[in-house]
């Protein structure tokens, strides 16, 4: 009895941690659930407007569609004139990330490869614009660019997207190039390879997660731009779609199923792309994590 009552205490203590530890794991699991459901409420609620007509939508009503329809869809893509803005958007993400792609990656890879006086401080330097509220530019880009005669183009959205980049892809690019084993390097400048070879063949086939991470980071907030878009651009032709889904919302009696018809239109490309490239995403910031 004594000798049963001596063993249970010890085999309390140890059940003791994991009980807490599995307590601890399910309040965890629950929050994140719940923070999940928040999260997601409102995009569900724009899926469903998106195939309500306006009387239901004004209704209020359930979440799911009493009378589902496609009119909604097909009539917003017709006032959205979908393909023009879509291409118009498409060509200022498109080079922007191609511009961020091909100049902070070699700048990355001379913080990470190369030795140059002020390499250190140079790269903190880059880091520290991390802190540097974009909007705080906004009115110097302006200017710049009403002086240099490019206000109102793409070209006028590209460049400063590419310029605001240039903080967390020369982050992200540097350490991923710095985790590439030098001796990889080091083999292929015995082999006669110069830098640009071994930038080319060597370090970018092997950092490419890290690569398409940062093409997915640059593109959907590239994708979604919309406060130097409404500032620069004035012609309706060169429209982007967050601009065009505003003339729906600016109309004289806004109506709030082919707004959300547009958003949905305008999503479904972003998620198209990230669940096509998701695969790499957690091993590309994995590897920009490294140092």
């Amino acid at each position: 009895m004594s000798a049963a009552t001596t063993a249970a205490p010890p085999a309390a203590r140890g059940r003791a941690p994991g009980a807490r530890a599995g307590a601890v794991r399910l309040v965890g699991l629950a929050a994140l659930a719940l923070y999940a459901a928040v999260s997601l409420y409102p995009f569900l609620w724009m899926v469903s407007g998106a195939f309500k007509d306006r009387f239901e939508i004004l209704a209020g009503g359930h979440l799911i569609p009493v009378r589902p329809t496609l009119d909604t869809l097909l009539q917003t893509w017709s006032e959205l004139r979908f393909l023009d803005y879509f291409l118009n958007s498409l060509r200022v993400t498109g080079f922007t990330v191609l511009g961020v792609l091909a100049v902070y990656s070699l700048a990355s890879y001379a913080f990470a490869v190369l030795d140059f006086p002020g390499r250190r401080a140079l790269f903190w330097f880059f880091v520290g614009l991390l802190f540097v509220p974009g909007i705080t530019v906004l009115l110097p880009v302006v200017i710049l660019e009403n002086r240099l005669g490019i206000l109102g183009t793409h070209l006028g959205l590209v460049l400063p997207f590419v310029n605001g980049t240039a903080p967390l892809t020369v982050l992200m690019l540097t350490n991923a190039f710095r985790s590439v084993p030098r001796e990889l390097h080091d083999a292929a400048r015995v082999d006669g390879a110069g830098e640009a070879r071994i930038f080319w063949r060597v370090y970018l086939p092997l950092s490419r997660p890290t690569m398409i991470t940062v093409a997915v980071l640059v593109a959907v907030p590239t994708w979604n731009e919309y406060v130097l878009t409404r500032v620069s651009l004035t012609e309706e032709s060169r429209y982007t779609l967050p601009l065009a889904l505003e003339s729906l919302a600016t109309g004289n009696v806004p109506q709030y199923n082919e707004i959300m018809a547009g958003s949905l239109i305008i999503v479904v490309p972003v998620i198209v792309l990230f669940l096509a490239l998701q695969r790499y995403f957690v091993s590309g910031l994995a590897g920009a994590v490294k140092d």
